[in-house]
């Protein structure tokens, strides 16, 4: 069995598939909509939460997100399911392919085997859409590659039910009807105000612009407090978070910066144009200050490329993007 579904290469996982599943319900959008109206712009810094004995550095919500408030902000009826067992896991699963329905899952990227070994790795927020089933294979929608691929059943199921943190735990999700109409306005409107009102006020210090300024102060302290070693270590975990687990870094702002765009259209205030230029402008940042971090992790820095000098970068791109979201919230309906 084999559904027709619109598989559309992507930057990031997630948002592809939320794009994906939303253009095969007939509510058609690019990648960088979804990501938007998902309120996919976020970061967050919780040093005592440990991802493979580091802290927890995010530049994304929790695995879910995206779809949840994309699909809620649409008018979009969905359902989604976790699993305790395996088997009932997998019985699910073949009963929506078998009614014609392509089914987003959560999976460990490590276990799916089309991944290439040099790109494996111990992350569970991968999200892909399962699309068909012949004989021991599932076809797999995987947003990140350019084409449909097979994944046997056996590594499939090991990839659902990785454990670790973010353990997907069989999860998987579809949509169930979708309007004729959707106020697709209404829902740029309440996603660019969600998206500002996390990185500005959240309570907590471990997210948005204030869980930068904490990363900051830690960076700087690493090498003293840490070793110099270990700090190299901890600063290529921030490097990998940022720029190859989920593209968070720059990747997200670009995205970000092109759903501003779409935006801009849609809403039909042109003020959100330049505001799409700048967040362009921060994702250009992300990069540099990675690029820098690299070096120094690779010991091939400059003289000025000193764990100080970074943080002090990271300062400056929390304040750029304060100001953006200032002025975004200024700037909707």
């Amino acid at each position: 069995m084999k559904i027709d579904f619109p598989h559309n290469q992507s930057a990031h996982c997630e948002s592809g598939v939320t794009a994906n599943l939303l253009t095969h319900a007939g509510v058609g959008m690019s990648e960088a909509m979804a990501f938007g109206i998902g309120s996919g712009l976020f970061f967050g810094y919780v040093p005592f939460i440990k991802m493979n004995y580091l802290p927890l550095i995010t530049y994304r919500g929790a695995p879910g997100c995206i779809f949840r408030k994309a699909t809620k902000r649409l008018g979009i009826d969905i359902e989604q399911s976790k699993f305790r067992r395996p088997a009932a896991a997998r019985q699910a699963l073949d009963r929506l392919l078998a009614a014609g329905t392509p089914v987003g899952a959560q999976t460990g990227a490590y276990w799916l085997p089309y991944f290439p070994p040099a790109l494996r790795f111990h992350f569970n927020g991968h999200n892909l859409v399962i699309c068909g089933r012949e004989g021991d294979d599932y076809l797999i929608s995987d947003p990140v590659f350019p084409g449909l691929v097979r994944c046997p059943a056996e590594d499939l199921e090991r990839a659902r039910f990785s454990k670790g943190a973010l353990a997907p735990k069989g999860r998987l999700y579809h949509i169930r009807r979708a309007p004729q109409q959707v106020d697709l306005p209404g829902a740029i409107s309440k996603a660019i105000a969600d998206v500002c009102r996390v990185m500005l006020k959240t309570p907590v210090p471990y997210a948005g612009i204030r869980g930068m300024h904490l990363l900051a102060r830690h960076l700087e302290k690493w090498p003293a407090k840490l070793g110099e070693e270990k700090a190299a270590v901890h600063l290529g975990h921030m490097i990998r978070m940022q720029e190859e687990i989920g593209t968070g870094g720059g990747g997200f702002r670009f995205i970000y910066a092109a759903f501003l765009q779409e935006a801009t259209e849609v809403l039909g205030r042109p003020s959100l144009q330049p505001l799409s230029e700048r967040m362009t402008g921060a994702g250009d940042a992300w990069r540099e200050f990675a690029v820098i971090g690299a070096r120094i992790c690779k010991t091939r820095g400059l003289p000025s490329d000193t764990y100080g000098a970074l943080a002090n970068r990271l300062r400056d791109i929390a304040a750029r993007e304060r100001r953006i979201y200032l002025d975004l919230a200024a700037a909707i309906p």
